[in-house]
């Protein structure tokens, strides 16, 4: 990938707390890479160090060692935040980001939030009613954000991101709490962005699901530690097609199978063989019946993201 197009770049990214490097949340030598105009879906169990993470991103949290670029900038490098703070400013003016619950005033309403985030940043107070558009809050701009539901807060805290036309945008499990309604309004939502408004999208989560169905770059972290970097449809490769197939005898078909030097696993109460072409499953299938044994189920089966996703990082670990 051409280092040119990168919004976000780290190298041996750390975070350690403490006198351990197991400590919750801890970051050991990460090596991000996204691409520049991408969702990019940041997944791992909660306490994987996501959140770190992305605070080390933003300069919210000091980094133990390595390095950090952010739209072609340097932010820090060898775990010590640019001597230059023009750096820093130049980053932080071109990034938004909602990291973990919103804050707003509840005293005051929608609008005048989001006006106070203009005053405090020296942005034109005019953008408000075009985030509030992105957003679709138009119509409860005036009501009190103290009474807005969780759903309407993460809105306010995604419109308050999105002031100033930020090139990347930075946002920390943005559908926690959120009912399913509400969860596909947010992913539609977020899935716009890049293409209508020219931005890149790290978003982390650990609703799988979710990830699937916006991202299009995935990095998945257990424990601290990068163990997936790639597009989405490339982790998808790692769930292959196989047949699923239970008969009445399944230990003699497997005999009967590797006499015919068709291989296949068993596993519980089927066979399973990789992915292979229809015309050789209706050969092997008309071969046992040839033989008297009984078909009872024939299934197509695929993993599917969560089970991948298990796989890479443990079948222990807790989501």
């Amino acid at each position: 990938m051409n280092k040119k197009n990168l919004a976000i770049e780290t190298h041996n990214l750390s975070k350690n707390y403490g006198k351990t490097d197991n400590s919750k949340g801890a970051v050991h030598q990460v090596d991000l890479a996204v691409p520049e105009g991408c969702i990019y879906g940041f997944l791992g169990p909660n306490g994987a160090g996501k959140s770190t993470t992305m605070k080390m991103l933003l300069g919210l949290i000091k980094p133990s060692s390595g390095d950090i670029s952010i739209l072609g900038t340097c932010l820090c490098s060898s775990g010590k935040t640019s001597s230059n703070e023009k750096n820093r400013l130049t980053i932080l003016e071109k990034t938004g980001s909602l990291i973990e619950a919103p804050s707003y005033y509840g005293h005051l309403t929608g609008r005048e939030n989001l006006e106070i985030i203009c005053t405090l940043r020296n942005i034109p107070k005019k953008e408000v009613k075009e985030v509030l558009s992105i957003v679709r809050m138009e119509n409860q701009q005036d009501k009190k954000a103290g009474h807005y539901s969780l759903g309407m807060k993460q809105r306010l805290g995604l419109a308050g991101a999105l002031l100033g036309h930020p090139k990347l945008l930075l946002l920390d499990e943005p559908t926690n709490g959120l009912d399913p309604a509400g969860i596909s309004e947010m992913r539609d939502l977020i899935r716009s962005l890049p293409q209508r408004y020219h931005m890149t999208v790290m978003v982390s989560s650990h609703l799988l699901s979710e990830i699937d169905q916006m991202a299009d770059y995935a990095g998945i972290i257990n424990k601290g530690e990068l163990i997936y970097q790639d597009s989405l449809l490339h982790l998808h490769e790692y769930s292959k097609r196989q047949i699923k197939l239970r008969t009445d005898n399944n230990n003699r078909a497997l005999c009967i199978l590797n006499e015919n030097k068709i291989n296949c696993t068993p596993a519980k109460d089927y066979l399973m063989f990789s992915e292979i072409s229809d015309e050789k499953t209706a050969f092997l299938i008309s071969s046992l019946v040839r033989e008297g044994i009984g078909i009872l189920r024939v299934e197509e089966y695929q993993k599917s993201l969560e089970e991948i996703f298990l796989q890479l990082t443990g079948k222990q670990v807790s989501l």
